[in-house]
């Protein structure tokens, strides 16, 4: 299993401001140094990494500039994390293209996965059609990432349509993407992360890794807070698993180096 690292963590998630008038332009974006956040996640002793849809296109017009950071760090670009409503007919077009710029961009910096979060909470409440509107999307997108090359991942998550198990069981079931489990999101969303990476083999393309508290409610690197990451690590080895584990910590009050040298540790004391 290779491991990699989210930049995230350098300037927490955000996203593009014109977005919210534009939903064309409305990129996942980390205010972080791009280039400082993979200096230290190569000096720590990840192989690859993480990047947003937003971040990755501040590179468009200047791809040699990443392409050397890259290499000078010896780090490979492993996935691009993207996301939508996707259950709102209107605006399906506009999604769609920025989506398309993701892909486009994963393609030409050579990543592997695409990461594909969302499913709107409305609300009025969640709709039961709200399901098949995500997982006809989740193929949608599934099918334009597989013709550039891209392996493309659902990650639940909080705030959205798909956060606890049984919700995840109805999008499986009717999608054909496959999953990327995000540990500490389907723990805080009332599931086990290592009975659903059994409960889906076949699906598991790509995992992120991070640690949860319920109380006071936090993300945390690994170690830190409550999850049984033995078990989780199991659970990988038994569905023989041979992707890459991302590490993706949403924010640390501290340095964040020193939050992906701690979970490095972690991984290497525990996980055989």
């Amino acid at each position: 299993m290779k491991l990699g690292y989210q930049t995230i963590t350098w300037g927490g998630v955000v996203g593009q401001a014109q977005g919210v008038t534009s939903v064309k332009d409305l990129f996942y974006q980390t205010y972080g140094n791009t280039e400082k956040a993979v200096q230290d996640i190569a000096s720590v002793g990840y192989e690859g990494i993480e990047i947003f849809d937003g971040n990755l296109a501040e590179y468009a017009s200047k791809p040699e500039e990443f392409k050397a950071l890259l290499a000078k760090n010896n780090i490979t670009l492993v996935s691009v994390y993207t996301g939508a409503n996707f259950i709102y007919d209107e605006i399906l077009d506009d999604e769609f293209h920025k989506i398309g710029k993701a892909i486009e961009l994963a393609k030409q910096f050579g990543a592997i996965n695409l990461i594909v979060g969302g499913g709107a909470q409305r609300a009025s409440g969640i709709r039961e059609s709200d399901y098949q509107k995500l997982a006809t999307q989740l193929d949608r997108v599934t099918d334009l990432a597989a013709a550039a090359g891209l392996t493309a991942c659902f990650h639940p998550h909080l705030s959205t349509i798909v956060e606890g198990p049984e919700q995840l069981a109805k999008v499986m079931k009717i999608s054909k993407i496959a999953f990327c489990p995000d540990t500490a999101h389907l723990a805080a969303g009332g599931g086990d992360p290592a009975a659903l990476i059994r409960q889906y083999p076949d699906r598991v393309r790509h995992v992120h890794l991070k640690d949860f508290r319920k109380d006071p409610f936090a993300f945390l690197p690994l170690g830190k807070g409550e999850l049984n990451f033995t078990d989780i690590f199991s659970a990988l080895k038994e569905v023989n698993y041979q992707g890459w584990a991302v590490v993706e910590l949403d924010g640390y009050d501290g340095d964040p180096k020193e939050a992906a040298a701690i979970s490095m540790k972690f991984i290497k004391e525990h996980l055989g």
